[in-house]
């Protein structure tokens, strides 16, 4: 339990950090700041780490942690060799194995035409500890097939209710076939290695066996080389933003690939006024739409919507025969309680 987790961590600070470790399933992030106290997201509350590595909510009591802990945590990360990582790093952040993600800030360093070329100085980490929950798209799954086909969907959420969460199970799920439909080849278009979590090009979260993932591209690229080399029956992305992303939505709508996005926003208008999201929807590309919201601390489906050409209407199963409640959370088993890893 927890040794993906440990293993971040210089071997002669693993012993502070054990009891953490041990908890990983009820950590969202562990942030690490030059000079300020260790702060840990566990159960979607904040807390402080003692110098026991124990939990306390006494600032006074806080372990704080300096600038060559920090460098000494991200050389580890990084096998000692963080110009090997400077594309990552470029990039504000490096997934390791396990799927966890460690963001990073300090200083940039542009290149001529303002491009960043790499970061230096880096004073603040953030561990998003990567969590897969199995069955997170089971109560939604209904409402994405009609008579056995796959509905373009889009899944709108403010950030941090479990938006990469859902997606990647429904990946999963429309991968390896379900009740509703038979399994189809899916590609991921996966930018911030968030969805599959890759390592070394190997996907470190069970995304299906029919499954294809294009790590660390952006989606508009990453939409086009897809749609010419490997046929996919469903394009997963996540965070459509920008005209290039609704282009490429456009133009895989086009080729007949079924789509599973997501985006943030509070609703459907919302999201409809977002810069070049009106042409999808006058075009009618979307068919389901599932809210998302967080409800005491829980990350729940607030609402399923059908387009009727143009037309929004709840689903009829949502509130009327309770296929899906609204207070109930993606998890079956548990809580769900974590953002987007």
């Amino acid at each position: 339990m927890g040794e993906s987790l440990l293993q971040l961590f210089p071997i002669e600070r693993r012993d502070f950090w054990k009891k953490v470790s041990a908890d990983e399933k009820r950590i969202q992030e562990i942030r690490l700041r030059s000079n300020l106290p260790v702060m840990i997201m566990r159960d979607g509350e904040e807390r402080f780490l003692d110098g026991s590595g124990g939990y306390t909510d006494n600032l006074a009591a806080a372990y704080y942690t300096d600038g060559q802990e920090v460098d000494e945590v991200l050389n580890h990360i990084c096998h000692y060799s963080l110009y090997a990582y400077e594309d990552e790093l470029r990039q504000g952040f490096i997934t390791v194995a396990g799927g966890h993600r460690i963001g990073v800030a300090g200083h940039a360093v542009l290149e001529a035409d303002g491009q960043v070329r790499t970061l230096k100085h880096i004073s603040y980490m953030n561990i998003r500890v990567s969590h897969q929950v199995k069955g997170a798209g089971n109560k939604v799954l209904p409402h994405l097939y009609q008579n056995g086909e796959l509905l373009n969907t889009l899944i709108i959420s403010p950030p941090g209710c479990g938006k990469t969460t859902l997606l990647r199970d429904l990946a999963r799920q429309v991968s390896d076939g379900n009740t509703y439909g038979s399994g189809q080849s899916v590609c991921i278009v996966d930018e911030r290695s968030e969805i599959a979590g890759c390592y070394l090009g190997k996907p470190q979260n069970d995304v299906g066996i029919r499954t294809d993932v294009l790590d660390a591209c952006p989606k508009a690229i990453g939409m086009m080389m897809l749609l010419r080399a490997m046929s996919p029956k469903v394009i997963a992305i996540d965070e459509l933003g920008g005209t290039a992303d609704i282009d490429a939505v456009h133009l895989a709508a086009s080729c007949g690939s079924r789509l599973l996005a997501t985006i943030h926003g509070e609703g459907i208008e919302d999201v409809r006024h977002k810069p070049g999201m009106d042409s999808l929807f006058q075009e009618n590309i979307f068919q389901c739409f599932i809210l998302l919201e967080k409800k005491d601390g829980k990350c729940v489906v607030k609402d399923i919507y059908e387009n009727e050409k143009g037309t929004f209407h709840e689903r009829e199963t949502f509130h009327g025969r309770g296929t899906i409640h609204e207070k109930e959370t993606f998890h079956e088993s548990g809580t769900f309680q974590g953002g987007s890893i």
